[in-house]
């Protein structure tokens, strides 16, 4: 059990036929996965203080550090697998993360209607429970999984991989993970990748980047989602931009609704530019491209 987060161990459910072999070793359908081994005591990149940017009462800096580069050497070998595979077979991945709420699954069944038509794309959804998720994504006639995390509040890179095997995705295609809802674990754990797209619903208050800024730091993309709502909401546009920008500069913002279709038209074309950059051997795509 991480003693910070709560997340534990406990049965992680990878939907799937049961004859799937994979390549990632262990069980598919039903695979125990022990988070303790891989937290240690706990979690990582905090903004703190010391070098370990976090503290704890009886842990030493220098322990910290050790136990965060501990907790991340595992995953990052299997997140460094997921992105051999997606290079190889030419597949552009994007982690969706956000806090509960945020309208992530509405936003992503309206992006797939719209996508779908023209792209091979498939599914991962991570939730602590259910799948009822990932029935509405199948509802749109596109190729979903359910991972239900138990204990877990986030995504792997073992998971991912896992998730992977059963979807079976063709070359070329788009790969969106919607990460469980939270939004502090999911940005330290590298799942594949290439972009982390984060959304922030303007029910949530403008200052949610700067409670939050671990997550902000390490997306490419934010969607400020449900700009429907805004003449009922007092939520200061400008200012949830300027708190996203003072902890990541180079964060591309886009403003959408996907009640009524406001801004898919650039977030669609955002996919489609930092896929030809990524396929083209493009790590990142900035704001200023």
């Amino acid at each position: 059990m991480c003693t910070v987060c709560g997340c534990g161990s406990g049965d992680v459910k990878v939907e799937g036929p049961e004859k799937a072999k994979p390549k990632y070793g262990g069980e598919l359908h039903h695979h125990t996965h022990d988070h303790s081994q891989e937290h240690g005591s706990a979690h990582l990149h905090h903004y703190g203080t010391g070098r370990a940017s976090a503290s704890a009462p009886g842990i030493s800096q220098s322990r910290m550090i050790q136990l965060e580069q501990d907790i991340l050497s595992k995953n990052n070998s299997y997140a460094n697998t997921n992105r051999r595979y997606f290079a190889e077979r030419a597949i552009f991945a994007l982690n969706l993360v956000s806090s509960p709420g945020s309208g992530k699954t509405t936003l992503l069944v309206e992006t797939l209607k719209r996508l779908s038509e023209t792209r091979h794309c498939y599914v991962i959804e991570g939730d602590q429970q259910t799948s009822k998720d990932a029935d509405r994504i199948r509802a749109t006639g596109v190729a979903a999984i359910q991972i239900n995390t138990g204990k877990g509040c986030h995504l792997d890179g073992h998971m991912v991989g896992h998730a992977v095997e059963h979807l079976a995705p063709c070359d070329g295609g788009l790969i969106f993970i919607e990460n469980v809802g939270n939004l502090v674990c999911p940005a330290a754990f590298d799942l594949g990748e290439a972009h982390k797209v984060v959304i922030l619903s303007v029910t949530e208050g403008e200052d949610k980047p700067i409670k939050y800024p671990d997550m902000f730091a390490a997306a490419d993309l934010m969607l400020l989602n449900k700009s429907d709502l805004l003449p009922h909401l007092d939520f200061d546009v400008e200012a949830a931009k300027e708190n996203a920008l003072r902890v990541n500069p180079d964060i591309t913002i886009l403003t959408v609704s996907a009640c009524t279709g406001e801004g898919f038209d650039h977030w669609l074309t955002w996919i489609e530019a930092a896929r030809t950059m990524k396929l083209a051997g493009h790590p990142v795509l900035s704001a200023a491209q």
